[in-house]
């Protein structure tokens, strides 16, 4: 499993003639995998993950009587809904940390290490290059890795240099990648955050772009330093603030003028949350937009590939767009999606919006466009300053390959969403069978089909008797 995006509660069973041996058995989609592990594992698990801020549901250890069959009982069942709570919690799953307390065979590599033997490589080539420090954690992704660096020539400039591992979606060829990358530094767009430089080799792309020192939009949502780890940052950060509307609005469209301007040029994007967009004058800029090109899957794609609507890479924007606009109202994520309740605030045109992209219904039957969200009462009247000329110059051939590539992501989209539906399916039925009020009933027709059947048997015996009555004995 190449890359293990959010896995689903786990199960939990205890060994009751090894202290507290647990056996972890977690699935992703239709796929499980098991892995033994004690009960001191959980609790180094624990302190690790305290930084992250969250009260977690570890149950307490116990040093006599631990070997009881009600006590072990009373174990598995809290040791399951601690694994329950933190795969179901977004950041912390995705964690690795996480991954790999539940999957360490495909989760063993250093991808520090791997990171700065790739980086030295590229430094050793180009000497105009120096790093400062390694931004240790501060994304969400394992495979990728940030260094703070600076231009030599521009040596109070400060940069950062992105080093990630090519993910599963890659479909462009390593020619066309390779063409595709460099044409992100010639990109011109007012709200696109600008390439310095970007490459590609066998495996792994590294790319570089201005620092910004204030931090992405989440950043100042949450109130938190940008150089500190993801998972600290924003499991549960204590002073967030959602924005005024005027800021809603403009930001708002802002985005919505520059996913429009990708879908029209043909360029898979998917990758929108509040982490990549930062704020320069006013204006936002977005982060990353080479992630499609080389194959990671979206900070969202756990909760995309439950819904069989969101199928497309417009379609992804959308909803991530719903999921930006509730952080910048609410100074926080949605707890959960759908979201058919919302916290009381005075701004009824952005509820509207939300309820068009989150809610359940908006999940099951289909989202509106980025066409149709800008014409909305809370854009439609926003007005942009930036009229400088858009450049982004796509050659036909290349534009055909990114087409291809764009379908082949969308196909193993929606071939997931259909396994996931499925295995929902199947959950469901087997949950159904298995409950209490099921199983009465089973016993209930089995009570009656065994009644029905000594009756009919009692009504037999009279006719069988009459039958052998009515026949004449022959003498042997």
């Amino acid at each position: 499993m190449a890359f293990l995006e959010k896995p689903s509660p786990g199960r939990v069973l205890l060994d009751d003639t090894v202290a507290l041996t647990a056996l972890i058995e977690a699935s992703q989609n239709l796929h499980s995998h098991t892995v033994i592990r004690r009960y001191s594992d959980f609790d180094m698990l624990n302190t690790s993950l305290l930084v992250s801020g969250i009260s977690l549901p570890l149950p307490p250890k116990k040093l006599l009587g631990n070997m009881d069959r009600e006590f072990i009982a009373e174990r598995q069942r809290g040791l399951q809904a601690y694994l329950d709570f933190i795969t179901q919690h977004h950041i912390l799953a995705t964690c690795e940390l996480v991954k790999k307390f539940l999957d360490t065979n495909n989760y063993s590599a250093n991808y520090t290490e791997i990171a700065l033997q790739q980086v030295s490589m590229f430094f050793r080539s180009d000497l105009k290059w120096e790093v400062l420090e390694p931004l240790k954690d501060i994304g969400w992704r394992i495979r990728k890795k940030y260094f703070l660096i600076k231009n030599k020539e521009q040596p109070k400039e400060r940069q950062v240099l992105s080093w990630v591992d090519l993910g599963p979606d890659k479909f462009l060829s390593d020619k066309d990648l390779q063409s595709t990358m460099k044409l992100l530094t010639s990109l011109s767009n007012p709200y696109i955050h600008p390439v310095t430089f970007a490459s590609t080799g066998e495996s792994s792309a590294l790319v570089i772009r201005m620092f910004n020192e204030k931090g992405s939009l989440r950043d100042q949502i949450s109130k938190v330093k940008p150089k500190e780890a993801f998972m600290k940052k924003y499991s549960n950060p204590k002073k967030t603030h959602g924005l005024e509307l005027q800021h809603i609005r403009m930001y708002g469209r802002q985005i919505l003028e520059v996913l429009k301007f990708l879908h029209d040029k043909g360029f898979p994007y998917g990758h929108l949350h509040a982490s990549n967009v930062v704020i320069e004058d006013s204006t936002c800029k977005l982060l990353d937009i080479e992630n499609s090109l080389l194959g990671l899957p979206s900070y969202y794609r756990p909760y995309i590939t439950q819904f069989r609507k969101i199928n497309t890479t417009e379609s992804i924007d959308v909803y991530s767009f719903g999921h930006l606009l509730y952080e910048m109202t609410y100074g926080r994520p949605p707890d959960a999606v759908p979201v058919d309740q919302y916290p009381p605030i005075p701004y009824t045109s952005v509820v509207s919006v939300l309820q068009s992209i989150l809610s359940t219904e908006a999940c099951k039957t289909g989202m509106p466009t980025v066409a149709q969200l800008m014409q909305t009462s809370l854009f439609s009247d926003v007005l942009l300053s930036h009229s400088e000329k858009l450049q982004f110059k796509i050659p036909a051939k290349l534009r055909d390959a990114l087409k291809t590539a764009k379908e082949s992501l969308e196909k193993r989209l929606q071939e997931e969403q259909k396994m996931n539906h499925q295995y929902r399916r199947l959950t469901r039925a087997q949950s159904h069978h298995g409950s209490e009020e099921e199983k009465k009933k089973r016993k209930i027709l089995a009570r009656k089909k065994s009644r029905q059947s000594a009756y009919e048997n009692e009504e037999d015996l009279p006719v069988k008797y009459n039958n052998n009555s009515g026949k004449s004995l022959t003498p042997v």
